[in-house]
């Protein structure tokens, strides 16, 4: 690929380490609402995906499954054990602050979490100065990933066309928006919640190449310079 200009990252599972914990509490919360997901199926699924999306594609199901409604208050309720979980437990992604500090690129973060939840977390985890003011949340934009809206988006705060940004993605969501943006994508599998199926998914949907850990993606990020 040529040397991009600018460099783009998800949040969740890329730069914080938040997915498995997310995975963890919302998989016992909805098993209790009769709905039952294999943790790779559950990240196949809906990683990437913001809110709305994400409760819309649980309601379809549970109106499947059990005949009923997904329960008004269910994201509500997912909400106060997450926030609690990642203000005790949450971590950057091993090597990823180093990563990001020897970037000499124009960086931004887009990200389908909420603008609240996505700036907390990485202050919370000591990130938020490397990238802000260009912290970019899909409640920004009309269509959350898989369309391409939020790194149009990003790309347009930085001034940078979007054939010369490279997209730093877990998911399949992501790594599809980034791709329908004209990005440059390399799929991410040092969060704690990738296995080796999810990284073959990444491949599927379209990264140009997978990266294993913030020390791999450093020394690559050293050859842009």
């Amino acid at each position: 690929m040529q040397t991009p200009a600018a460099v783009i990252f998800d949040c969740d599972g890329v730069l914080i380490d938040s997915e498995i914990l997310t995975l963890e509490i919302e998989i016992d919360l909805l098993a209790d609402r009769g709905l039952v997901y294999a943790p790779a199926d559950f990240l196949h699924r809906f990683m990437g995906l913001n809110d709305a999306a994400y409760h819309a594609a649980l309601d379809a199901d549970c109106r499947d499954r059990t005949g009923r409604p997904l329960p008004e208050d269910d994201l509500r309720q997912a909400r106060g054990p997450r926030w609690a979980a990642c203000h005790h437990r949450l971590t950057e992604v091993e090597g990823c602050a180093d990563a990001v500090a020897a970037l000499t690129l124009p960086k931004a973060v887009a990200s389908s979490s909420g603008a609240a939840f996505l700036r907390e977390n990485l202050r919370r985890t000591g990130l938020l100065p490397a990238f802000d003011p260009h912290v970019y949340s899909a409640d920004l934009v009309a269509r959350a990933k898989p369309h391409p809206d939020i790194f149009l988006h990003a790309a347009q705060a930085l001034v940078i066309a979007p054939d010369r940004c490279l997209a730093i993605e877990d998911s399949v969501n992501g790594v599809t928006a980034a791709r329908a943006a004209g990005m440059t994508v390399w799929g991410f599998v040092g969060g704690g919640h990738m296995d080796e199926a999810s990284a073959g998914r990444l491949v599927e949907a379209g990264a140009h190449r997978l990266v294993g850990h913030w020390r791999e993606a450093a020394a690559l990020f050293a050859t842009f310079s």
